[in-house]
């Protein structure tokens, strides 16, 4: 997108942590607020972000697990912007496991992370601001859901709830002006996902498959899709999940092969 559609200029966001989405809202005229669990980590990004693009970045401390601390973190970006257009929720857990040795306890962390934290995260932003401003808010998924694959039930289920989510709150939310979609992001190159579910190699590994589209995506194309879902571009897109990811969730391989190199393999959390 060359220029910024003229109504995002000025809009305030308040995304969960993640470094693929703010340089591009940044560069197109918002100011951000990006939470996540170490202070540290978002301050050093804030500070990057700021010097890269002259915006405001506010870095917070939250838990999307704890209530309280959502309530006070929508309550700092307030103070600091006065108004927040824009909510976007990516926090997530995720591991490779077979669901024969996924424990309790680890299904339910992924699904407090990835499913309870998105409702704590949307429906504080929604008493606080949302349901007598409108807003937007962009659920980042995943396609784990959209057929039966080994190795991920937790993050699956996890994720389909989501999905589920996204299409209620735009049914309930919509005549307030609240506009909710999702995006199910698929491989994309450089990321920390890609390190930690497929190894150090992951790239050379992945190029090799038949994906329609041959070849991984990159973190622009992702960022891209995120802007035009919290733009103006998508003034009557609600209740969506927009897939990105070249057409892979249906060529990927996905066979019991991979669920045998991983039976030894427990999931303790």
């Amino acid at each position: 997108m060359a220029q910024p559609p003229p109504d995002v200029e000025g809009d305030d966001c308040l995304p969960e942590y993640h470094h693929l989405f703010c340089p591009d809202l940044l560069q197109h005229g918002c100011h951000t607020v990006i939470v996540g669990r170490s202070l540290q980590k978002v301050t050093t990004a804030a500070k990057k972000l700021v010097a890269a693009t002259g915006k405001r970045c506010l870095p917070l401390s939250m838990d999307v697990r704890v209530p309280p601390e959502v309530m006070t973190a929508v309550d700092q970006a307030l103070q600091e912007f006065g108004k927040i257009n824009i909510l976007i929720n990516c926090a997530a857990g995720n591991f490779l496991c077979p669901a024969s040795a996924l424990s309790f306890n680890a299904f339910k962390t992924v699904v407090d992370i990835d499913t309870i934290g998105t409702f704590n995260v949307s429906s504080v932003l929604y008493k606080k601001f949302f349901r007598d401003h409108g807003g937007v808010i962009v659920n980042i998924t995943a396609t784990l859901s959209m057929r039966g694959q080994v190795l991920q039930l937790h993050a699956g289920a996890a994720k389909a709830a989501v999905d589920a989510m996204t299409r209620h709150l735009a049914v309930e939310w919509g005549p307030q002006n609240i506009r909710v979609n999702s995006l199910a992001p698929g491989a994309i190159s450089g990321t920390e996902g890609l390190r930690r579910l497929r190894g150090s190699n992951a790239s050379s590994k992945l190029k090799h498959f038949s994906n329609p589209i041959p070849r991984l995506g990159t973190k622009t194309e992702i960022a891209h899709s995120v802007l035009y879902l919290a733009s103006p571009l998508a003034s009557y897109v609600s209740g969506i999940v927009l897939v990105v990811d070249g057409g892979s969730w249906m060529t990927f391989p996905n066979g019991i092969k991979q669920l045998l190199e991983f039976e030894s393999f427990s999931a303790k959390l």
